[in-house]
């Protein structure tokens, strides 16, 4: 369950009558608890609570208590042996009047009526296992309008089927805005009376809901009317009250859906919330979910942090503001100057989903002149920053209308904060018509149009505030001469997903200007968009990217494109988790990069410690790696440009499946002792290998055909093999069946083969690698080094080598994908001495002993990064003692953390392919 569904489980229950056997399963059922497991807890086996009450272990001790002794049970609940024994993070007490709860990691209470507990669900949300920044919680208002407005919606289109098609759906989207817009308004003094609408349609639409509609279109009919030709109109007497909003929110089609009564019921009750609790950071994009039919499964899933919003603004222009103010103190030119400066600054988000980024940078830069209007002694002063200075392309219509409200509230919510709500209400209304939110696909339009390097295009005012064609996307903006900052988190969709629509926008992107495009992530084409925009104005841009363009083949595809357009990297954040409201959902892997055309004596690149901190670091030039450097790209190498073994692929088998057994096949065959070791090898491609998988292989020597197939069994599969290799069109295939007896290659080591999995989990902290005997071979879904001096493991399986490859080889999927060519052969090792390779040798000795102390757990096991620690401390000890002899090699001590590693790696890259 995601949190939106969470909060309209929790409501409901709270709404109930209360039941106080049930509570506590109903409790947990709410937070998306299997049936199964509220069955167990029901029947007492895994009820672990001392106080005749309910205790899940790892997370809540629930008691229902006789009326008016809640806080001592409260109490006798943080005291009692099962709620420390079974570590419970939260204790819960009511007696069905009132409620109080605890969250004992972290110290927080809630005391609240039993009717009110619903309003604090977002305490309770890692029940659930969604781990979110502290604002959701606190502010929980936009998740529950969120889900109020869900029910609204999807009632609604049950009762209007026709309104759930694309012609409709616009019109549909455009009514749930006009909604949207009245909650607030009636609540925030923009009409003359709070509650103004929603009373209206109680008292004006009949219980049954026969006329809501009509009274919906008669309110926002009279709001779209000028006061001076209401009366011409014949506006009804009960909505002339209603103020001239204009805008174009409310001009246009009158037509609202039908209502059920269900619907009338849903639609008064989102009405009695309090919309003056509204975050328009956060609002936008839950209510993109409500609209959106692909995303309404994951509602709850949009909301961007605004700690990691401003990790992509601060370093893009917002320091620089601030250190300005800071350095102007109380001198009333400079705070002038600075003032005229950020009245200029355009802000340019061309993948702006609902809005959020726009938002921020907005309220940011008004919190900015907030504070230079009260140093000058003018804290009435209107506001010199102009909404359409916010420009945005979004490809989902509903979501353009959402980020035109968002930021028109967050307008009106500042001028309410920074000048009063006088001041504020006398200049909201009416609403400007201009649209300076463009929906369309942004690596098809053309940006220097929508966001132009000067106000010299031609002014455009739309019809309607919420509907604009492309051929009026050239607005004035409103003060000449600003700086422009491109910001954004763009869609990622990887190359493997992506739609034949997204692959034909980054071909065009890239053609001609690479030969391939077939590594790039979606994101990759606003990369290219925006240095191509600063061809011809000036400008920063820094975007929200999977680390995918910072890593692998991508690098030499994107980078080059981004250098010969006059880019740089300006600033950085190395890969970090950018989480969403998701259940259990860790978050995608990001880096984000801000990239420019202007020259600096500094570039700041934020790198995330080993302990969680992040540390600035200051340097001439960043990598398209991401670390202090030169900008050096990787290429593949024919062999390695270090002292070090040959890796290769493993042996293709080219065989539909006919040369290899199972286990219980090979026992099927009737083969003798002698036979089994002279025709048979068992063979290890990466998931056999790591997960300990047991499989065989044919392995027939050309002089031992003839008696391998006087085997019938076997005889039948060569006959197999050959069939299906000369019936290929490939003419390497068809020669191939000329010895349809073998693998297409027959690579084996006379002692041992150190093997590589091609694929493994991004998620162990070191590669899942290991060594075979003479009597095993790998398939091509592995790498091996045959008869390699066994200090070459130790280098495979160090922390060291594993960031090397991470970076330089990249991912497929969430999976690391190892190259022989592009992440062996180009690792840089430094010379080493008889004593290190000893050394070495040893640590790699220790490792294989400590597995092999744990025997029959196989790598997966050991390697998995939660069991590692507390079930495989001698594996994580060898592996420890590995990295400090190897990284002493290095620079004498170990490293401080991933970004050193690399540093150092790349420097002596650098030095050795010079």
């Amino acid at each position: 369950m995601n949190a939106v569904e969470i909060e309209e489980a929790i409501s409901q229950l709270a709404e109930a009558p209360f039941d106080p056997e049930e509570f506590p399963f109903a409790f947990l059922e709410a937070f998306g608890e299997k049936s199964t497991t509220i069955k167990r807890l029901k029947q007492g086996a895994t009820n672990a609570s001392d106080l005749e009450g309910v205790l899940q272990r790892n997370k809540i001790h629930i008691k229902v208590c006789p009326q008016g002794e809640v806080t001592a049970t409260l109490t006798a609940l943080r005291e009692s042996r099962a709620t420390a024994k079974h570590k419970v993070k939260f204790i819960l007490a009511t007696d069905g009047q009132s409620f109080e709860a605890e969250n004992l990691i972290e110290g927080e209470t809630v005391a609240c009526e039993y009717a009110a507990f619903s309003d604090h669900f977002g305490f309770f949300l890692p029940l659930a296992g969604i781990t979110t920044v502290r604002q959701i919680r606190e502010n929980a208002f936009d998740i529950k309008a969120t889900s109020r407005l869900n029910r609204l919606y999807v009632e609604l289109l049950k009762e209007n089927p026709d309104w759930d098609t694309a012609e409709k759906r616009e019109a549909f989207n455009h009514f749930m805005a006009r909604l949207i817009f009245c909650f607030f308004a009636e609540d925030t003094n923009i009409f003359p009376v709070e509650g103004m609408f929603t009373s209206t349609v109680a008292t004006m639409s009949a219980g049954d809901s026969s006329n809501t509609h009509e009274v919906l279109a008669e309110v926002f009919r009279s709001m779209a009317t000028p006061l001076k030709k209401r009366s011409e109109a014949k506006i009804r007497k009960w909505a002339d009250q209603f103020p001239y909003v204009n805008g174009g929110l409310f001009s246009g089609d009158d037509e609202v859906p039908h209502f059920s009564k269900i619907a009338r019921s849903y639609l008064l009750h989102v009405g009695s919330l309090d919309w003056t609790k509204i975050n328009p950071d956060i609002f936008g994009s839950m209510i993109q979910a409500v609209a959106d039919d692909e995303e309404r499964g994951a509602l709850g899933m949009h909301y961007t942090s605004v700690p990691n919003i401003l990790k992509v603004l601060n370093p893009l222009f917002l320091d620089d503001l601030r250190e300005q103010l800071e350095a102007a103190g109380d001198n009333s030119r400079k705070l002038l100057n600075l003032r005229q400066r950020i009245a200029k600054i355009r802000v340019f988000d061309p993948a702006c989903g609902s809005g959020n980024f726009l938002v921020i940078a907005y309220k940011e830069m008004r919190a900015i002149e907030a504070e230079i209007n009260q140093r000058r002694g003018e804290s009435d002063r209107q506001s010199d920053i102009p909404l359409t200075n916010f420009r945005g392309i979004e490809i989902r219509h509903f979501a353009t209308e959402i980020a035109r409200l968002a930021l028109i509230i967050a307008e009106y919510q500042c001028d309410v904060l920074y000048r009063g709500p006088r001041l504020a209400l006398a200049e909201f209304l009416p609403l400007k018509a201009e649209n300076w939110i463009i929906c369309g696909n942004a690596l098809r339009l053309d940006w220097l149009s929508i966001c132009p390097p000067t106000g010299t295009g031609v002014k455009l005012v739309a019809d309607d505030l919420f509907s604009t064609p492309l051929d009026q996307t050239e607005i004035d903006f409103e003060n000449e001469g600003g700086e422009t900052y491109i910001c954004g988190n763009p869609p990622y969709v990887g190359n493997t997903w992506q739609t034949s629509e997204q692959k034909r926008d980054i071909n065009q992107l890239v053609n001609g200007r690479s030969s391939s495009t077939g590594f790039l992530d979606y994101v990759a084409g606003w990369f290219i968009k925006a240095a191509a925009w600063m061809k011809y104005a000036q400008g920063t841009a820094a975007f929200v990217s999977t680390n995918s363009i910072c890593q692998g083949q991508s690098v030499s595809i994107l980078w080059p494109i981004l250098f010969e357009s006059g880019c740089s990297i300006r600033f950085a954040y190395t890969s970090f988790k950018w989480a969403n409201l998701a259940s259990n959902n860790a978050g995608v892997t990001v880096v984000i990069v801000g990239i420019g055309t202007t020259s600096s004596k500094s570039c700041h690149l934020f790198t995330h410690d080993e302990d969680g901190s992040v540390s600035l670091r200051r340097g001439s030039v960043i990598t398209p790696y991401l670390t202090i450097g030169s900008n050096i790209l990787v290429k593949k190498q024919k062999k390695p440009i270090s002292d070090l073994g040959i890796m290769e692929f493993g042996n293709k088998p080219s065989d539909g499946g006919n040369l290899l057994f199972s286990r219980e096949e090979v026992a099927s065959i009737g083969l003798t002792e002698t036979q089994k070791r002279k025709f048979i090898r068992q063979i290890y491609g990466s998931s056999d290998f790591i997960n300990g998988g047991s499989r065989f292989c044919l392995w027939i020597h050309d002089e031992d055909l003839q008696e391998a197939k006087a085997i019938p069994e076997i005889s039948k599969r060569i006959e197999a093999v050959y069939r299906l290799r000369m019936a290929s069109r490939d003419k390497g295939a068809q020669a191939l069946a000329k010895r349809a007896h073998q693998l297409k290659l027959m690579r084996i080591a006379y002692k041992g083969t150190i093997v590589v999995p091609i694929h493994s989990s991004e998620r162990r902290n070191y590669l899942p690698i290991g060594l075979i005997d003479n009597n095993s071979v790998i398939t091509n879904a592995a790498c091996g080094l045959y008869d390699a001096p066994l200090w070459n493991m130790a280098l495979i399986a160090s922390r060291l080598h594993l960031v090397w490859i991470a970076t330089v080889c990249g991912k497929i999927k969430t999976d690391y994908r190892y190259s022989n060519t592009l992440g062996w052969n180009t690792f840089p090792v430094p010379k080493l001495t008889e004593k290190n390779k000893d050394d070495l040798t040893h640590c790699a000795e220790e490792i294989l002993l400590a597995r092999e102390h744990y025997f029959p757990a196989t790598i997966a096991d050991m390697y998995d990064p939660d069991r590692m620690d507390s079930e495989f401390p001698l594996v994580r000890a060898a592996h420890d003692r590995n990295d400090e002899v190897l990284e002493r090699i290095y620079i004498g001590r170990r490293f401080k953390n991933d970004t050193e590693r690399l540093e150092k790696l790349f420097e002596m890259y650098t030095k050795m392919t010079r």
